[in-house]
């Protein structure tokens, strides 16, 4: 099951550990599901511990990165902080999106 999952993700099975593979096919998943919410006109979450308990990264389509963190109301975000062009790059390359 596991060589199937990675073929369909293309992931390279040679010379990894059972550990590496698990770790390819977790971000080759992540960086699908950002392709499809950004190519879909939706914004995609990038959670990271560097940032206070409830607040997250928010990328959206056109490249922008803004700090929010989840209204009172739970059904929106608030927006604290819109990132310079550099400073979002410099983000995703982080969380290896870059």
């Amino acid at each position: 099951m596991l060589f199937k999952i990675c073929a369909s993700l293309g992931v390279k099975l040679i010379g990894m550990g059972e550990l590496e593979v698990l770790e390819n096919v977790g971000t080759a998943a992540v960086r699908r599901l950002r392709d499809s919410k950004l190519s879909a006109g939706k914004p995609f979450m990038i959670n990271s511990d560097e940032l206070p308990s409830g607040q997250s990264y928010l990328e959206y389509p056109d490249g922008t990165v803004c700090i929010v963190e989840v209204s009172a109301d739970s059904r929106s975000f608030v927006i604290l902080d819109t990132l310079a062009a550099p400073v979002a790059d410099a983000v995703r390359l982080r969380h290896g999106i870059g």
